[in-house]
């Protein structure tokens, strides 16, 4: 994990995600979407991530989370749902990003489900 790609998710499966903003030293910023298995609270993803960008010297703030489920056999990736902790992240701007990284995918969203 690094905070250089916009997007970092697992390879395949349903697995939380959080959106968030790493403000940089130049004073702007950009958006992160970090989504793993491994993480069984929304929260355990973005402290990951707060810890590589404390170390870096650098201050985030999330945004939101849900869940994406990623199957790269069909080449489809859906994000939706919400995060008890962190409420619901703009799933129009995760999807944005996910899109860059997956050019060749089919890449929805909706406010539906938890």
């Amino acid at each position: 994990m690094s905070l250089e790609e916009a997007v970092d998710i697992d390879a395949s499966g349903r697995f939380k995600y959080v959106l968030i903003r790493l403000y940089l030293k130049d004073d702007s910023s950009k958006l992160l979407v970090r989504g793993h298995a491994w993480g069984e609270y929304h929260d355990d993803i973005y402290q990951k991530t707060l810890e590589l960008a404390m170390k870096a010297g650098l201050d985030t703030e999330c945004l939101g989370g849900g869940r994406i489920s990623h199957d790269p056999e069909k080449k489809e990736i859906s994000v939706y749902g919400y995060s008890v902790g962190y409420g619901r992240a703009d799933h129009s701007e995760a999807v944005r990003l996910i899109k860059k990284k997956y050019p060749s995918y089919k890449v929805d969203w909706s406010n539906e489900g938890y």
